[in-house]
């Protein structure tokens, strides 16, 4: 994670330090859309789970079947997100550091192809009909816009301050960025590119979901330890649940059953908990301890575990949506925050730690296809 939005998260906990953090609810989010569902076989289904470790210059593949990692990839430096394209044939990161989008074939752990992004990208993900790819200029208030086929940038769109997380509806049509520096909610139509509107959500808004019906969307709050619900239909706020304390990353299980929170807190008062809140009751069920700093979250589309990175704690928590248990703890690389699932089985690597070497990037360099 980025000193800059660290220092954001720090500033937001202390403003919202005063509220009272209830057991509340909120209903869905969105999903990673795949193409085909995870088989559940003993207890664990079949994928891959993605994890970008900022700190530790890598990305991290854990087979989901045995909950082990299967290879390290180093030479990403500060990648804070990571993204599956929705037929499980890409792997998406950016670099914080550098300013580039990278986007790994997982069958060779090998570079696709490499693009330049603005200053800080934040987060990555890509349309529904995995032809596009979107990347958050936390530094510059912009969204990349990139053609995943010639990995070249197709605009370049003005958002709110700080924008950092990003989900498409699920029909693609439009994007909604969290723009972590100010109180807003950026609307993109994802078909002409275009910034269309701003909707006011509260303070520090970090990630955003879709219900799957794409009538609803929800948004965490750092800066008050809430998640506030958006009717799609009229772009505004129509209600706010507590949550813990300093959520980030919010995703509802494909069946629409739940959604779960990440509470990461602060550094200096590290979260622990995720928060699973029920849809159709509009309440949260449970708060669940996973690890030190919870960060990212995702569910496999059998909706059976959820998978959540612990930033403080340096590894993977797999949570039981069952019985709410976490059922395995899996050591990654330093500072993990970004978290994917393919619904493909992890290729054999070459190797178990492979360095991607990838070259500088310069600022006009075009996209290179390997």
């Amino acid at each position: 994670m980025s000193k800059q939005f660290l220092a954001i998260i720090a500033t937001a906990a202390v403003v919202g330090a005063g509220a009272t953090v209830a057991a509340v609810v909120l209903t869905g989010g969105g999903s990673e859309p795949q193409q085909q569902p995870s088989a559940v076989h003993e207890g664990m289904v079949e994928g891959t789970v993605w994890v970008a470790n900022e700190e530790g210059d890598s990305l991290t593949a854990i087979d989901a079947a045995t909950n082990e990692v299967v290879a390290t990839l180093s030479g990403v430096p500060g990648p804070h997100n990571v993204q599956v394209s929705p037929d499980g044939r890409g792997v998406w990161a950016v670099s914080g550091h550098d300013a580039f989008a990278l986007m790994l074939d997982p069958a060779l752990y090998a570079p696709h192809g490499v693009i330049p992004t603005g200053a800080e990208p934040a987060h990555v993900i890509v349309s529904p009909d995995g032809k596009t790819a979107f990347v958050t200029n936390g530094a510059e208030g912009t969204v990349t816009a990139i053609d995943v086929d010639s990995m070249e940038e197709i605009a370049t769109i003005p958002v709110g301050s700080g924008p950092h997380g990003l989900r498409p509806s699920p029909d693609g049509r439009w994007l909604y960025v969290a723009n972590a520096e100010g109180t807003t909610v950026s609307v993109i139509d994802a078909t002409t590119y275009e910034r269309v509107g701003d909707i006011e959500v509260g303070k520090t808004p970090v990630q955003v979901a879709f219900a799957p019906d794409g009538e609803a969307a929800y948004v965490s709050l750092a800066g008050e330890d809430a998640v506030a619900k958006i009717d799609t239909a009229t772009r505004t706020v129509t209600g706010k649940v507590d949550v813990g304390s300093g959520p980030i990353q919010v995703f509802v299980s494909p069946n629409g059953r739940y959604l779960l929170v990440a509470n990461q807190g602060t550094e200096e008062e590290p979260g622990s908990t995720v928060s699973i809140i029920d849809t159709a009751e509009f309440a949260v069920t449970d708060e669940v301890e996973t690890g030190l700093g919870p960060h990212g979250v995702v569910v496999e589309p059998a909706s059976a575990h959820a998978y959540i990175t612990n930033i403080y704690g340096g590894d993977v928590a797999v949570l039981d949506l069952d019985s709410r248990q976490v059922v395995a703890r899996i050591p990654v690389g330093l500072a993990p925050n970004g978290i994917s699932f393919s619904s493909l089985a992890p290729a054999p690597p070459p190797e178990s730690v492979i360095d991607l070497a990838l070259e500088p990037m310069e600022e006009d360099m075009p996209g290179m296809d390997h």
